[in-house]
């Protein structure tokens, strides 16, 4: 099973990265 903490970090850099590059979204 994958720890739902490992699932929010991932979530939370993709978001991070959206916002510092919109470009590419």
């Amino acid at each position: 099973m994958i720890p739902l903490f490992i699932i929010a970090i991932a979530v939370f850099i993709y978001i991070c990265y959206v916002l510092l590059k919109p470009e590419k979204f």
